[in-house]
């Protein structure tokens, strides 16, 4: 059997957080998949296709085996892209999940998280599996049959490591054997 060895997904550093009374870190997440869609607000595919994905994702999948989140990661027209402007954003277009503000980098235009998870822009779709290992992530529009069917096979990978794991202790249908 080959093992894929997949990089720990970056940690994620925000300025705010909106939708959420708590702060978010991938670490509270473990146990879940992570849809995070990368978005700026003035991006016409975040508006058009990114945002209105994740939030059928968000509204489809059980909230305790997938988590979405957005990151609003601003590399231009940052006059304009206020933490007001972002909250005003979030109420118009109905936006239900947890939302944090990439915390702008102190040497370029780039913000850290974006940065970190080597962004080449937005919309950008990343998806992080049960145990926070960054398992895929997309530049664009994705398809949603294509999405849907990756979601699931990540959330089946913890079924068949537990299912693994009773047939190696002894267990199957549902009974343990001393």
């Amino acid at each position: 059997m080959n093992i894929i060895r997949h990089p720990r997904a970056p940690t994620l550093t925000i300025e705010r957080w909106f939708n959420t009374s708590q702060p978010i870190t991938l670490e509270s997440l473990r146990g879940k998949v992570v849809v995070m869609e990368s978005f700026q607000m003035l991006c016409p595919g975040c508006v058009s296709h990114g945002l209105p994905q994740v939030s059928r994702v968000y509204a489809t999948f059980p909230p305790d085996k997938v988590a979405v989140i957005g990151l609003h990661t601003v590399f231009e027209h940052h006059e304009v892209m206020t933490a007001q402007a972002l909250e005003t954003f979030l109420s118009e277009y109905r936006i239900p999940f947890p939302v944090g503000v990439d915390m702008p980098s102190p040497d370029n235009d780039v913000p850290q998280t974006m940065l970190s998870y080597a962004m080449r822009g937005t919309p950008t779709l990343t998806l992080i599996d049960q145990q926070g290992y960054l398992r895929q992530q997309y530049f664009g529009q994705v398809d949603d049959l294509a999405l849907g069917a990756e979601i699931g096979a990540l959330l089946n990978e913890s079924l068949s490591v537990s299912e693994d794991a009773s047939m190696a202790s002894g267990c199957s249908d549902g009974q343990c054997a001393l």
